[in-house]
């Protein structure tokens, strides 16, 4: 066999295998991560360095096993289609990050300022707790997924738990709950902890309240609502796109 053919047909396959791998790509992973790996509801995956995948053996395992806790599942792949699967991922990774418009330090101003996003989210130790934690939001989420979130945040929120997870982090379970105690008391507040006779709720400024079911007279879930205002009644469009711009800069320590 000529080495001309060898070279056509070692690049024939290269291509057949890139192929596949982005179509296993668009079709198991760009719904929640996006088509180009630039995140949604799913973390991004283009970029540099996985918090959850340090190595290629760590991204192998999470492909086959999913995360717990996470809306991340596992899949049922061969072996040498997990590797082409990571091999693209890592490919994606190495892809030149667009800028994002808008002026950041504005955004921040913003953020902390005329929005009052500090009240609810944190950056690193500052802000509140009853919303997400926003510190490395930029690495997890696409700025076409923040800005849907500023405009429509309700969208973010699950309207139920279809499969059932021993453990879920934030948004994934982000859950209103309204309450009355036996005594009358009325408590509105987001859903730290459950279990069949139990329940733990954080109120919206901030306190903690556990109470036995027994002792409630009415327990209601407000699945898929959010006190989160949608801002783009509150923004004009030129502060939105700067708080965008802030939100996809942060990424953690440098």
């Amino acid at each position: 066999m000529s080495k001309w053919l060898v070279c056509v047909l070692l690049t024939a396959c290269a291509v057949a295998a890139d192929s596949g791998a982005e179509r296993q790509f668009r079709i198991s992973c760009a719904p929640c991560h996006g088509a180009h790996g630039e995140g949604g509801r799913g973390p991004a995956l283009a970029i540099p360095k996985l918090p959850r995948a340090p190595d290629d053996a760590a991204l192998s395992s999470i492909i086959t096993t999913g995360i717990p806790g996470t809306q991340m599942p596992g899949t049922r792949m061969t072996a040498d289609e997990r590797q082409q699967l990571v091999n693209y991922v890592r490919e994606l990774g190495r892809a030149r990050i667009t800028p994002v418009p808008g002026d950041r330090a504005s955004g921040e101003r913003i953020f902390w300022g005329k929005a009052g996003c500090g009240r609810c989210h944190s950056v690193a130790a500052r802000g509140g707790r009853i919303g997400p934690e926003l510190t490395t939001i930029g690495l997890s989420r696409s700025p076409a997924h923040l800005r849907t979130a500023i405009l429509d945040p309700a969208s973010a929120i699950p309207d139920s738990f279809t499969v059932y997870r021993r453990v879920v982090f934030m948004p994934d379970n982000f859950l209103q709950v309204r309450l009355v105690t036996l005594d009358g008391k009325s408590i509105t507040g987001l859903r730290v902890d459950e279990d069949a006779f139990t329940i733990q709720v954080r109120d919206y400024s901030d306190r903690i309240y556990s109470f036995r079911k027994d002792e409630l007279r009415q327990l209601e879930k407000d699945w898929g609502k959010t006190p989160m205002p949608a801002y783009g009644t509150i923004l004009n469009e030129t502060e939105i796109r700067d708080v965008v711009a802030y939100l996809s800069s942060l990424r953690g320590p440098e």
